[in-house]
């Protein structure tokens, strides 16, 4: 289970969390891997540190890309004999992601998921546009500019939009 800042007492844990919260994801910028959830744990062992963090996916083709950003920007922060490693269970989902990653997502232009992950589709059939703001939307193609995202049109403005499925 993931730990939360301010329940740390241990300063170099409290500090790695706040250095590893601000690393951007790479194919969404506006968020990072924090708010994302995707740092699981940070432990400290005799030879150095050892991250977990669960992808996206388990084919996420950012996931060696994330974890060069983790061990480059907790060694410039002063960590060294960082070990990153991935934790594939319990798989990640949406309900990870913090409400401030929904409102970021929406103000870049992707609808974010709507509802709890358990839900009987990944995809809502009418997401509310990031536009305009309408549910009067159209699913173009199951797959956007991700795998973790559906393309989709919006009938009252026009403009077409990515929404980030609910996994």
């Amino acid at each position: 289970m993931m730990q939360t800042i301010d329940s740390l007492s241990d300063p170099d844990l409290h500090r790695m969390w706040k250095i590893i919260q601000d690393i951007p994801d790479p194919e969404i910028p506006v968020i990072s891997i924090g708010e994302l959830g995707m740092v699981r744990d940070i432990s400290k062992h005799s030879s150095g540190w050892l991250v977990k963090f669960t992808p996206t996916y388990s084919g996420c083709p950012a996931t060696e890309m994330i974890m060069g950003d983790i061990k480059q920007r907790l060694n410039s922060e002063g960590f060294h004999n960082v070990q990153v490693e991935v934790q594939l269970e319990p798989a990640w989902t949406t309900d990870w992601m913090q409400d401030s990653s929904k409102r970021k997502l929406r103000e870049y232009g992707i609808a974010p998921p709507d509802r709890k992950a358990c839900m009987h589709t990944a995809i809502n059939a009418q997401p509310q546009c990031p536009h305009c703001g309408s549910e009067n939307t159209k699913l173009v193609s199951e797959f956007g500019s991700t795998a973790c995202k559906a393309h989709f049109k919006c009938i009252s403005c026009l403009e077409p939009f990515d929404y980030f499925k609910c996994i």
